[in-house]
């Protein structure tokens, strides 16, 4: 019975290469780039970004692994560029340090979380709405409203295990950010919750040492709040485009891209929409 599974897995990726070639070589390049990274992380002994990598490779598997044992179809357009995510946040953003060399990184992939996370959670009550088994039936701003919900959700989790890793491992994960000016009631001697302000501020110094930074240093706060409206306008527009999906009953050809289905079901409960 076991050989008997083994060979029918093996016959799916068979058919999985020759239905989705793009997606398998996509697969395949960026899985070899990672491995040859990890080796040249070995050779220079840096044995977190060796940790890394193998994270990145864990992360390459769970597409497949939730579409074969939970009967759920995930389109190659969401599938590919699930795959280039974690490569372009984990290998590029951490181990090349795109993060801070190049200037909107980790916001590009806030917005494409946003964007992703909607499409996912559209997904889960579009089905529950298209369930002939079910009463439930959802209008199409109902849809969209849960999904934008369920990102923003999404985002804001993330943000607090950012906060938890900085604060509990002392990492930097909430990038600080450097301003010029600073208001805070802090430093109303009166004690009567007033504004002070203090502009044009163009050092830090801490314990009488100038950090060269040019300015305030501001803990993270700055970068929190900018990842979450880029995730709230990515989830904005696929909702939108989710909400003329469902308006149209499933016409829509840009939705489908991103929407994870159920595998073996109905029409009426996997293409068509009452």
């Amino acid at each position: 019975m076991k050989k008997k599974r083994e060979r029918i897995h093996k016959l799916t990726l068979k058919e999985q290469i020759k239905t989705a070639p793009g997606l398998f070589a996509v697969y395949i390049l960026l899985r070899t780039s990672v491995v040859l990274v990890m080796i040249a992380q070995i050779f220079n002994k840096d044995w977190q970004n060796v940790m890394l990598c193998i994270y990145s490779l864990f992360l390459f598997t769970i597409p497949s692994f939730i579409e074969r044992n939970w009967h759920i179809d995930i389109p190659d357009t969401l599938e590919i560029i699930i795959l280039v995510f974690i490569y372009a946040a984990e290998i590029l953003g951490e181990i090349r340090a795109f993060y801070v060399k190049v200037p909107g990184w980790d916001t590009a992939l806030h917005t494409i979380t946003g964007f992703l996370s909607a499409a996912v959670g559209f997904s889960l009550v579009d089905i529950i709405n298209r369930n002939e088994n079910t009463k439930l039936y959802l209008s199409p701003l109902y849809v969209a409203i849960g999904a934008f919900c369920f990102s923003m959700t999404i985002g804001v989790l993330w943000e607090f295990f950012e906060f938890s890793a900085d604060m509990l491992f002392g990492l930097d994960m909430q990038k600080d950010t450097v301003v010029h000016e600073l208001h805070t009631v802090l430093l109303d001697e009166s004690m009567m919750n007033k504004v002070v302000s203090i502009t044009g501020i163009t050092e830090t110094a801490v314990n009488g040492q100038a950090l060269g930074v040019g300015g305030y240093i501001d803990i993270g706060l700055i970068d929190t709040m900018k990842d979450l409206f880029v995730n709230l306008l990515g989830a904005f527009v696929f909702s939108i485009i989710g909400f003329f999906y469902i308006k149209g009953r499933g016409n829509g050809k840009i939705a489908k891209r991103f929407m994870p289905t159920l595998k073996g079901r109905s029409a009426s409960e996997n293409g068509e929409i009452r």
